[in-house]
């Protein structure tokens, strides 16, 4: 698989990652199995994947377990990028960035993990009640101790400021921008999809002037864009979807026709649509990679092929053309 390189500290990776979320956190518990999820990390590093993507919030911590004991006996095949930063208190999810708590969250992941170091820790949102410059420079110092290589920022969740003119992610930049001063930030991870482009607008182009690598989150659509997902199909209660507005019956049919452009350029390929949709991600420069997450096999592995698709500049323009996803609120 192709290599990219992440932000100042150079570090490669396979070019396309492996989310591990969904093994254990915000998706139906009822299909969440640890065998399953163990068999799809070794199959992705089987693929050429390198990027194994979790969070001590995804379980909670459950997901770091799993990762650890995937990873046992392959761990210098894999490049571990994990978060800190977010806690699930009595079901609801607040933020922590005070230096203490960020410096024995990482030595909990560390052994969670069962690793000595942390590729990539990533920053997964800043406190309101904490300078972010004091939060990032314990991060650093992390990096100075060995127990991280390199530092991110997670800006998945960013929502379109209220000032006309403003564009999505200008907090993102500014926050960035901050953290810069005080460490280098090596990647950021935010949305980027097919039906999500916005990190095109302003984020990208400035994690690309930079030098920054970028993780993109969700580029399959939370499932959609893999073709599988029927309008109208009911989620479990407990499956994030359930309660998304992109998930209704009426949305999931308005946005069908996202799934049949990538379905008519994927037949060209005989590849398929979740492919091509991740092969577009990747052409939206050298410096992305993104991160489909899966607890399947038999997706781990699909994704992986991506990398391998190349698409020509009449399948890029046919899926440029194509509508952005239409929300509950539109």
């Amino acid at each position: 698989m192709e290599r990219r390189s992440l932000g100042a500290a150079a570090l490669a990776v396979g070019a396309v990652g492996l989310g591990c979320m969904p093994m254990s956190w915000a998706y139906a518990a009822s299909q969440q199995r640890g065998d399953h999820a163990l068999r799809a990390v070794q199959a992705a590093l089987d693929a050429g994947v390198q990027l194994i993507d979790t969070a001590d919030m995804y379980g909670p911590f459950t997901n770091e377990l799993l990762v650890g004991r995937a990873l046992k006996g392959r761990r210098a095949e894999a490049f571990v990028s994990t978060k800190c930063g977010l806690l699930v208190v009595d079901q609801h999810i607040v933020a922590n960035g005070r230096p203490g708590y960020v410096r024995r969250a990482c030595d909990a992941s560390l052994r969670r993990l069962q690793t000595d170091v942390i590729d990539l820790y990533q920053l997964h949102r800043a406190d309101p009640e904490v300078p972010v410059e004091e939060t990032w420079g314990a991060m650093a110092e992390l990096v100075a101790a060995g127990k991280v290589r390199a530092l991110g920022l997670c800006a998945i969740g960013a929502r379109a400021p209220r000032r006309p003119g403003a564009r999505m992610h200008d907090g993102t930049i500014r926050q960035l921008e901050r953290m810069q001063q005080v460490f280098p930030v090596s990647a950021v991870q935010a949305e980027l999809s097919v039906w999500s482009p916005q990190a095109l607008e302003s984020l990208l182009p400035w994690c690309a002037a930079r030098g920054v690598g970028f993780l993109a989150a969700m580029p399959l659509g939370n499932g959609y864009l893999t073709g599988t997902l029927t309008p109208g199909q009911g989620f479990e209660p407990d499956d994030l979807r359930a309660r998304h507005p992109r998930f209704t019956a009426e949305m999931m049919a308005a946005n069908q026709p996202v799934v049949v452009g990538l379905r008519r350029v994927a037949e060209r390929h005989g590849a398929t649509p979740a492919q091509v949709a991740l092969a577009w991600a990747l052409r939206q420069g050298p410096q992305v990679v993104p991160v489909p997450g899966t607890k399947q096999e038999r997706w781990a592995v699909e994704n992986a092929g991506a990398a391998g698709l190349e698409l020509t500049a009449r399948d890029l323009t046919e899926i440029d053309r194509l509508p952005p996803a239409r929300e509950s609120w539109d």
